[in-house]
């Protein structure tokens, strides 16, 4: 299942949330981001593909009944806030939807070749001894 184009926006702004430096990523770079999350996602049942759609409007629709706007439009310290919330939540599967989400943001953006070079990650799959 590929993250449906109705969620990107809202997958998009998540990220720029977990990783403020996401919002300088090129068009090439979302499409990469949209990609490698899509194909994890591809890789897991039906019913997780639900869950996390299902979680990502949540996400995006919540806001409303607090901040009276979706979470896309709120100004980034409303968007940590709402984010740590979830991070944070009592309620366990909230909380493992919010790290797995995040797992996947994560994955998406340090596996790209420019987030690679910008963090000075030099592993080699050939092992450490490719660096001596």
């Amino acid at each position: 299942m590929a993250i449906p184009e109705s969620l990107r926006h809202a997958l998009h702004a998540v990220t720029e949330t977990v990783i403020p430096t996401a919002s300088g990523l090129e068009p090439d770079g979302w499409v990469a981001l949209d990609r490698i999350v899509s194909n994890a996602v591809a890789a897991r049942p039906p019913r997780m593909q639900r869950q996390l759609a299902l979680f990502i409007r949540a996400i995006e629709w919540l806001p409303v009944l607090r901040y009276g706007r979706p979470f896309s439009k709120l100004t980034p310290a409303r968007r940590r806030r709402f984010l740590e919330s979830l991070q944070d939540s009592p309620v366990l599967l909230i909380r493992r939807g919010f790290w797995g989400l995040r797992t996947l943001i994560l994955m998406g953006y340090y596996t790209q070749g420019r987030a690679i070079a910008a963090i000075g990650y030099r592993a080699d799959p050939r092992g450490w001894s490719v660096r001596r």
